[in-house]
């Protein structure tokens, strides 16, 4: 690839963006279990950033809309997030912590949906483009999840509060080369906001995504320290989050295929079905390497088809001018109100009833999404 192409350069940013991802999420809960936080607090924490994505990236996707500085947003946003974790380390209570953490959320809550519009916006017409530039940040997550694993059993948990912050600011440096969208058509036919969200079929996509993120909480905020209290090493805890990013690159590969194959509604009920799956196999075999592993390889579709699909669901849905918030939208009905609902009823679940209950509960969800998905046209999102 050109390193000078679009493509090029927005898969570099993909990759710093998603390694700062992969070490927040992966090691984060283990820094706060250090600390001494009971399963509610970390939650809490957790569901911060999550609570802000309700609303903050429709508030980054209409000033985005209306002003056109897409990359510039991302610029400010990558920095004062990065500012704001660095934070963290200074403060020695819960709630200097929540701040931080608050903070950093409001920034960085944003910066994905307006990425990923203008590589949609970039990469139009050309179906199936999309996994190949995409791919990037999945490679960024692994790589940053093996390093930092390596890293901490060597090494203080305290040591995870720099590498966060130095990888949020190699985002702010990627995003300096994002290229800008190409301009929209003077006029853009097509439904209005309040009659796009008034469709049955687009508010049973939301509340599939809702459904997916909630089942993904327990997962990202006890998964590590789940493996870890079952006498498994934060090396090989690196190890388990690496394979499920490798199924999820080899899904973003095939994905020009997949969608010349199937339609984007079919792939999502198979999503669903694969998180049932998934998360009863991690919340009751926790001690089976084999099934584990399984469980990880599965992430190419709770995640990779998933997303994949949604993204451009959501692109197709939500076009010309709607289309950064569009997947502002995704981001905050889905990541925000299902990852905020998904992180505090874990952590309750979590210290009230254990790992195989919460897990069950996000198995519950993914099936639940399924039948939401059903209700999603074959046509809508179709190459």
């Amino acid at each position: 690839m050109d390193v000078a192409s679009p493509g090029a350069r927005l898969g570099a940013f993909y990759f710093a963006y998603f390694a700062y991802l992969g070490a927040f999420g992966a090691y984060f809960s283990l820094w706060l279990a250090g600390r001494g936080y009971t399963p509610s607090q970390i939650s809490l924490v957790l569901a911060v950033p999550q609570m802000l994505r309700i609303f903050a990236p429709a508030a980054w996707g209409w000033l985005a809309d209306h002003t056109g500085a897409r990359r510039p947003i991302v610029m400010g946003s990558s920095l004062a997030a990065a500012l704001a974790f660095t934070s963290i380390g200074a403060t020695g209570s819960l709630d200097g912590v929540l701040l931080a953490v608050a903070a950093m959320g409001l920034f960085s809550s944003g910066i994905l949906p307006l990425v990923e519009a203008t590589t949609l916006a970039v990469l139009a017409g050309r179906p199936g483009s999309y996994g190949p530039v995409r791919l990037w940040g999945s490679v960024g997550f692994m790589a940053s999840v093996m390093a930092v694993g390596a890293l901490l059993d060597v090494r203080p948990v305290d040591w995870l509060l720099p590498v966060v912050s130095a990888l949020m600011l190699s985002a702010f440096a990627a995003s300096i080369a994002l290229p800008s969208a190409p301009p929209r058509p003077a006029a853009q036919a097509g439904a209005g906001l309040k009659e796009l969200l008034s469709r049955p079929s687009v508010l049973a996509f939301f509340a599939a995504g809702f459904c997916m993120t909630v089942a993904h909480g327990a997962l990202y905020a006890f998964y590590s320290i789940h493996l870890v209290e079952h006498g498994w090493s934060k090396t090989l805890v690196g190890v388990m989050w690496t394979i499920g990013v490798v199924a999820e690159i080899g899904v973003f590969l095939v994905l020009p295929r997949l969608f010349r194959t199937f339609d984007h509604r079919t792939v999502l009920v198979a999503s669903f079905v694969a998180a049932g799956v998934r998360f009863a196999a991690i919340g009751w075999f926790p001690d089976s390497v084999a099934i584990l592993v399984a469980a990880q390889v599965l992430h190419a579709m709770t995640f990779g088809t998933y997303h994949a699909a949604s993204v451009g669901i959501v692109h197709r849905a939500f076009a010309g001018a709607l289309e950064v918030r569009g997947q502002a939208l995704y981001a905050s009905l889905c990541y925000g109100l299902g990852g905020t609902a998904g992180m505090l009823l874990s952590g309750w679940l979590w210290q009230t009833w254990g790992p195989e209950v919460t897990f069950s509960a996000s198995s519950a969800f993914g099936v639940l999404g399924g039948l939401f998905a059903l209700a999603v046209p074959r046509d809508t999102g179709r190459p």
